[in-house]
């Protein structure tokens, strides 16, 4: 099945949330993402297609999913543990091994959606949202898919519902305009204010992004728009990087930002797809380099808030 205006691939829907906006919360994560940040803590939501992932705690060796598998894409090792060809997987249309685990080892990463069936989805979380609570589109990067996502954003501002996008920023303006016409809030990542280490660390230039959040707050009389910067040690956690940024968005004219501590909490997502996670050893930040890193906005008249601080 293809994506398109009618017709998405989600792989994850996430009730009761309190972050990521207002109120109570229906999160919804697209797959597809053009980024590649060697920390995502959603890493089965970078690969456009459905992907199997397996959880090896769970398998108790029936070998149904390699007899099963059409591309055979699944073989044994010599001390019969199960291993994947993820190239020849990701060819995999039915991926059918997953409906021959009876142990719940192997699961599937992605499921399609109409926008009606989306919709009816989101409309039982409706009663615990609470006031101004509603549904924030994520991934992934959701603008993989923005023709569906401004359709569904659309149809939420017909019946009421509070909207908010999470995004990378690195998409098309005109595609943006298509999403920001129905979105009212915006969180935008800056993942670091130098080029070449933004490729370093992401795969991608910094250019359209940093282009694309000044635009964005040209705008931001429609909707309120909040930088986010996922602070990675070693990566963008230096105070050179955080001058850099602030002043950035004091030249864009933006007033608050939200600093997002480094975790770990997807590691297990990778060795679930056959990956090597770059920071299984990273440390959390403390405190007080955190509070060190506001410090440098708050010089700029720039309020930050860390973690989950954002008021909403």
């Amino acid at each position: 099945m293809k994506t398109n205006e009618d017709v998405a691939l989600i792989f994850d829907i996430q009730g009761f949330s309190v972050h990521d906006g207002p109120g109570g919360r229906t999160l919804i994560f697209f797959k597809g993402c053009p980024l590649s940040c060697t920390w995502c803590s959603n890493p089965e939501g970078e690969c456009r297609n459905r992907e199997v992932m397996f959880r090896e705690d769970s398998c108790q060796r029936c070998y149904n999913c390699v007899e099963q598998c059409p591309e055979q894409a699944i073989t044994l090792a010599q001390d019969g543990a199960i291993t994947f060809d993820r190239a020849r997987c990701q060819q995999c249309e039915s991926l059918r091994c997953v409906e021959y685990c009876y142990d719940s080892a192997l699961g599937i990463a992605g499921k399609y959606y109409t926008q009606q069936a989306l919709m009816r989805k989101i409309e039982r979380d409706r009663r615990f949202w609470g006031s101004g609570g509603g549904i924030t589109l994520g991934g992934g990067e959701m603008m993989t898919q923005y023709k569906f996502a401004a359709r569904f954003l659309e149809q939420c501002h017909r019946n009421y519902i509070h909207t908010a996008i999470e995004t990378s920023g690195y998409a098309s303006w005109s595609h943006y305009q298509e999403v920001l016409k129905h979105t009212d809030w915006v969180f935008v990542d800056i993942k670091h204010m130098d080029d070449a280490r933004h490729r370093e660390g992401t795969g991608v230039s910094n250019t359209l992004i940093l282009e694309n959040i000044v635009k964005m707050a040209q705008h931001r009389d429609a909707f309120r728009l909040i930088p986010r910067v996922p602070v990675i040690p070693g990566f963008n956690d230096d105070d050179q990087n955080m001058q850099a940024t602030a002043c950035f968005l004091q030249q864009a004219g933006l007033t608050e930002v939200n600093l997002l501590p480094f975790h770990r909490l997807g590691a297990s997502k990778y060795t679930q797809l056959s990956r090597q996670y770059e920071f299984a050893h990273t440390g959390s930040l403390t405190q007080n380099a955190l509070l060190a890193m506001k410090a440098h906005f708050e010089a700029k008249a720039i309020r930050c808030y860390v973690g989950s601080d954002t008021p909403f």
